[in-house]
């Protein structure tokens, strides 16, 4: 039997690499088509609400579009010369443009079959240019839909696809690109230099036509069942020899040799070491320094160690040998809310696939033996930071630095304010100020104080809205909101005559009571000053009650900002007077040309990824590539892009192991974003890119820095 199993798992190996090189020979991209070169004829471009030129540039001609504001979406129409082009060998229309104008633009670019109407037969992306900046904005060509089978898969982001459908186009017959502005406020000018079809089309690897009956359709591994790809595992025993394999790997290939213990870099220069993180502006450009007085650069990763889990209640058909089943594996059953999805406001049972795989590769200690290898592939793969999320007893080991987080959760909200993940926190209400101080008084003895932990995020992705959001949001709210009393009291304070407020806001209140009593908005036009007023005070109350609380129990740490994704100049700026740090969640494929609106500050990453869907997932989260190469291609493009960036002192992968296949409990996502898949196995490609990223990060913002100065 022990032969049998030898010879099994030696085909196993062979099978594995057979499907690499077949993905390989896959990803190789197929040469570039051009569409449309720098000859325009101009008399069979159709505008609407647009101007079409020739431009000469150094470079050679180009297409200069100047649109208007009568239109909602005015811009140009170029059609295919001979009525069609076939662009089914490639998976991306790509676009090179320059914002010739003298403001921000967003260009659209839509890619249309015949009966294309904005919804259908098209598909669509966009690209923001800074004046006088150029880019290459890319449209995939996608070819399939979502198959929900009639409704039989449920709760999950992305499902295995079905071909054609919504979104989606027939790549031979492409009939006309379109580019345009969307509703702009101000005329625009920008120039197109030429339109080709790049890379090769990649397949999902997952479609609802794979087999018949389609359920169980998810391995004892929590992996979809019915196709094979590279890396995908295929025995317990598969799982032991990968491990072993991996151990030598990772003792061949150990951090960069010029890396400090805390992944600093002990060959630059030496500045003055606190024994804490610190920012400090070099050369030009800010730099996290290390607390032996090294540079530093955050190149880490979200959610080490912690283990998404999927529901399992109504989909018992769904899985295969269900682990869930056995005594080996039940530590992994529990329940979780779900905030979103099918399950939106219960508590179903859900099993992680994730720590039942971890329990198989590393045995029953497998909590310890696995924090051990975390940190050996971190520093092996160029990484210096256990980032957001994190395992906190992983963190703990003090091998590798680290960011911690402080929630507001508990404080009172803003009833009338709203937001994606929930309400703002009421920051003038007594209980928000006193959960921050409770949560930081908890990280005494663990990471307050601690020499390897670079400081904290506070809260996540709130709710910033506009610049009038939460100053609206607490007068739609009762009268006993303390954001609302405040507000109240100001205007009082400012207009003393309710007469005189009701004169500039065009309201008829009949008392200063009667409006605390109110929940009723005023118009934002006429009320947009005292509006945004209010909001700066808010937000700055909230920035500066966060740091008070940090630096009362940390002094010595950094407050690294509260995680940016949707947000105002307003709240941007009142983050820069209070944080060490300003932190953005920024899903985008370059933050090289990123603009903090709050000037010269030091800035950080929280989140990034890209995804694909050629390894089993059916999804690829926030910000799509075609393939696994494509996948590390913009990995490490991104990091290179924030590294030459004189602000940005780090960048935060999200995160470090894919979501359920199945979708997570909390919102159904089940994005292909980890560095390594359900069943730990690192996804070759994308380490290699972190690895080179690694390698390079130090000397490359050192020359970028340079190259600067000699200009």
């Amino acid at each position: 039997m022990k032969m049998r199993r030898r010879i099994i798992c030696r085909l196993g190996i062979v099978l594995a690499t057979l499907l690499v090189l077949a993905d390989l020979s896959r990803a190789v991209a197929a040469e570039d088509l051009l569409i449309i070169d720098r000859q325009f004829d101009l008399k069979n471009i159709a505008t609407q609400d647009a101007t079409v030129s020739q431009a000469n540039r150094a470079s050679g001609p180009a297409l200069r579009v100047v649109t208007g504001q009568r239109q909602q979406w005015p811009g140009v129409t170029l059609r295919a010369p001979d009525g069609h082009w076939d662009l089914s060998a490639h998976g991306q229309v790509a676009v090179t443009l320059r914002n010739t104008g003298t403001n921000d633009v967003r260009i659209s670019c839509r890619v249309d079959n015949p009966g294309a109407d904005g919804a259908k037969n098209c598909v669509t992306d966009s690209i923001a240019l800074a004046p006088g900046r150029s880019g290459t904005l890319k449209v995939t060509l996608k070819r399939a839909s979502d198959g929900k089978l009639g409704g039989k898969l449920f709760g999950m982001r992305g499902y295995p696809v079905t071909p054609g459908g919504p979104g989606t186009v027939d790549p031979k017959n492409i009939t006309q690109i379109l580019l345009f502005v969307n509703k702009p406020g101000a005329s625009h000018a920008f120039e197109l230099e030429d339109i080709r079809a790049t890379g090769s089309y990649t397949a999902p690897t997952a479609s609802v036509t794979d087999a018949d009956p389609f359920f169980p359709f998810i391995d004892t591994f929590g992996q979809y069942k019915h196709r094979d790809w590279p890396g995908k595992v295929h025995s317990p025993s598969e799982l032991a020899e990968r491990r072993a394999t991996e151990a030598k790997e990772l003792a061949a290939q150990p951090a960069p040799s010029d890396w400090d213990q805390y992944g600093g870099w002990k060959g630059g220069s030496q500045l003055a070491a606190s024994g804490f993180f610190r920012v400090e502006k070099h050369r030009g450009k800010w730099w996290l320094v290390d607390p032996d007085g090294h540079l530093f650069w955050s190149h880490g990763i979200d959610c080490v160690r912690m283990l998404d889990a999927t529901p399992i209640d109504e989909r018992a058909e769904w899985f295969e040998h269900f682990p869930g089943d056995t005594t080996e594996f039940r530590e992994f059953l529990s329940g979780g809310y779900a905030l979103k999805g099918h399950y939106a406001g219960r508590s179903p049972k859900t099993f992680s696939f994730s720590g039942a795989n971890l329990r198989r590769k590393y045995g029953p200690d497998w909590r310890q033996e696995y924090s051990e290898v975390i940190h050996r592939r971190l520093r092996s793969w160029g990484l210096n930071t256990i980032a957001n999320w994190s395992d906190e007893s992983t963190r703990l080991m003090r091998r590798t630095p680290y960011t911690d987080a402080v929630s507001s959760r508990g404080a009172k909200i803003i009833e009338g304010s709203d937001g994606y993940w929930g309400k703002f926190p009421d920051v003038f209400d007594p209980s928000f100020e006193a959960g921050v101080r409770r949560a930081m008084a908890g990280r005494n003895g663990r990471s307050a104080g601690d020499p390897w932990c670079l400081g904290y995020f506070s809260d996540n992705e709130m709710s910033w809205g506009d610049d009038t959001s939460l100053a609206l949001g607490a007068l739609k709210s009762p009268p006993e909101q303390a954001a609302k009393k405040v507000f109240v009291a100001d205007l009082k304070a400012e207009y003393g005559d309710i007469a005189k407020l009701n004169a500039a806001w065009g309201t008829t209140h009949e008392s200063w009571d009667a409006l605390l009593q109110s929940r009723e908005a005023p118009d934002k036009k006429k009320a947009h000053a005292d509006l945004t007023a209010f909001y700066t005070k808010a937000a700055e109350q909230y920035f500066r009650t966060v740091r008070d609380a940090i630096k009362a129990v940390a002094p010595n740490q950094l407050y690294l900002g509260c995680r940016f994704a949707w947000v105002n100049e307003r709240a941007a700026i009142a983050a820069g007077k209070y944080c060490d740090v300003v932190s953005y969640n920024l899903y985008q494929r370059t933050v090289a040309d990123f603009k903090y609106p709050g000037g010269d500050k030091p800035l950080i990453i929280g989140e990034f990824h890209f995804g694909a869907r050629d390894r089993g997932m059916f999804h690829t989260g926030l910000v799509p590539v075609p393939n696994q190469a494509d996948r590390a291609q913009a990995y490490k493009n991104y990091v290179l892009g924030a590294v030459g960036h004189p602000q940005f002192v780090g960048t935060h992968w999200f995160q470090w192991m894919d979501e359920p296949t199945t979708g997570r409990v909390d919102d159904e996502e089940n994005y292909q974003i980890g560095f390594v898949d359900i069943a730990d196995t690192p996804y070759r490609e994308t380490i290699e890119a972190s690895r080179e990223a690694g390698q390079r990060l130090y000397r490359s913002r050192l020359e970028e820095t340079s190259a600067v100065q000699s200009r």
